[in-house]
């Protein structure tokens, strides 16, 4: 039985979340369509995170998705729910959580939207990410979901009405006094254990937050902690990246000083469905194959090499919204690794950012996938089945992990070699 439904707004989000669960034992299941029957599911899985998708969609639309989950989960008697949203707070974050409440018929819902470990912390009701008000990070420059203010009181009033009260200390003298979103504050692992500590299993039938607070609720919900190692992988990785957060740029870079080998999409061969039926796309990849079979650690990268002048004139001229450009680097990585794969590709797989995970595995006719382990903090290992072969992939969010990150995932893998300047 399901004793946990997970809602998440994107894939990377799902496994990151899920991974927690995982860690412990719980038979954990992450599902990408939407449109999951409740009354039927997968053996023994006791946690089910649903890829919701509606991190791109109108609020209106989010807010859809969210109350029919959570309306046919409570049909079906699952006991708690966990609508995860971005750490980052990017999205439709006061869309999704009054749907949530709405169709729980809730008043009151736990909100801990901080992650200590990956520095998204929450002060006076301020959202920081590495000590840097959200709005002014990163994250307020993402050409797709900007985020446009750093108290999370104004990214939830932008979009419902419903009151917000604000939880400023981690004390057990608080109480639920008002209505409305609870939303607490943290900038420690102990101050999410004592919030935790403070809530009810009762109140706990529904919450919300990141992956941070995922990790709190696996141990008070009492599920069987058996920890998980990482099982042998292919000694080679093979990073695909349609992220364009700067975060993963500098992992990128730092890798190719390193030793990696990049591979970079074109402007034509990442916008122009047409090049991925030509010669030239077979030429390419036939190339791909054979370098990435003499080097362990490579990566097929659809960001610009220059500053973006370019691809931008292409978009003006036929007339691309985001969306469209969004949905065109995302198919185009997906069908060049799902190639590359049936054409032979042995390594261990990577994919940074939601769009091209999610792109991947609806190329692959993948639906369902189970969380390992963490590799470090944020970075999952998951294992799926192609064409009834296992195959384990690596996933992060775009916004985390060190410049070195994946020089430290090839030593992880086996990747590496040793006592060598260059790592691959």
């Amino acid at each position: 039985m399901i004793k946990l439904l997970i809602i998440a707004d994107d894939f990377t989000g799902a496994l990151d979340t899920g991974v927690q669960f995982a860690a412990y034992g719980a038979k954990t299941l992450v599902e990408t369509a939407p449109m999951y029957d409740f009354s039927q599911p997968a053996a023994g899985t006791e946690v089910l995170v649903l890829n919701a998708e509606t991190r791109h969609l109108p609020p209106d639309q989010a807010y859809a998705v969210v109350y029919r989950v959570v309306r046919e989960a409570r049909n079906a008697g699952i006991p708690y729910i966990y609508k995860k949203t971005d750490s980052a707070l990017r999205g439709n974050i006061g869309s999704e959580l009054n749907a949530a409440m709405d169709a729980a018929e809730l008043h009151r819902m736990a909100f801990v939207p901080a992650f200590p470990v990956m520095g998204r912390i929450t002060r006076g009701g301020v959202h920081y990410v590495d000590g840097i008000p959200v709005a002014q990070s990163v994250f307020g420059q993402d050409p797709f979901e900007p985020v446009r203010f750093s108290d999370i009181r104004e990214i939830i009033a932008a979009q419902t009405d419903r009151p917000v009260a604000l939880h400023p200390e981690t004390t057990s003298t608080r109480a639920w006094s008002q209505p409305g979103i609870q939303l607490y504050d943290a900038d420690s692992d102990a101050d999410l254990w004592e919030i935790a500590q403070d809530l009810t299993l009762e109140s706990l039938h529904l919450s919300a937050g990141c992956a941070g607070f995922a990790a709190v609720l696996a141990e008070l919900l009492e599920l069987e902690r058996k920890p998980a190692g990482i099982p042998p992988l292919i000694p080679a990785l093979f990073v695909v990246c349609g992220s364009v957060n700067p975060v993963t740029q500098l992992q990128l870079e730092t890798a190719e000083r390193n030793g990696f080998v990049r591979f970079r999409l074109e402007l034509l061969e990442k916008l122009d469905p047409l090049w991925l039926e030509s010669t030239r796309c077979e030429e390419a990849m036939r190339g791909w194959l054979d370098t990435a079979a003499h080097n362990r650690c490579c990566i097929l990268d659809s960001n610009d090499s220059d500053d973006g002048t370019e691809t931008d004139t292409f978009v003006h001229l036929h007339g691309l919204t985001k969306e469209q450009v969004r949905l065109r680097i995302s198919g185009a990585l997906a069908t060049l690794t799902r190639r590359m794969v049936d054409g032979g590709l042995k390594a261990t797989l990577m994919c940074t950012g939601g769009d091209t995970l999610l792109a991947l595995m609806r190329e692959m006719g993948v639906t369902e996938l189970t969380p390992v382990c963490e590799l470090t903090p944020g970075v999952v290992l998951s294992a799926f089945t192609y064409q009834g072969k296992g195959i384990h992939i690596i996933s992060k969010s775009g916004g985390f992990g060190a410049p070195d990150l994946l020089c430290s995932l090839a030593a992880i893998t086996g990747a590496a070699k040793k006592g060598k300047e260059h790592i691959c």
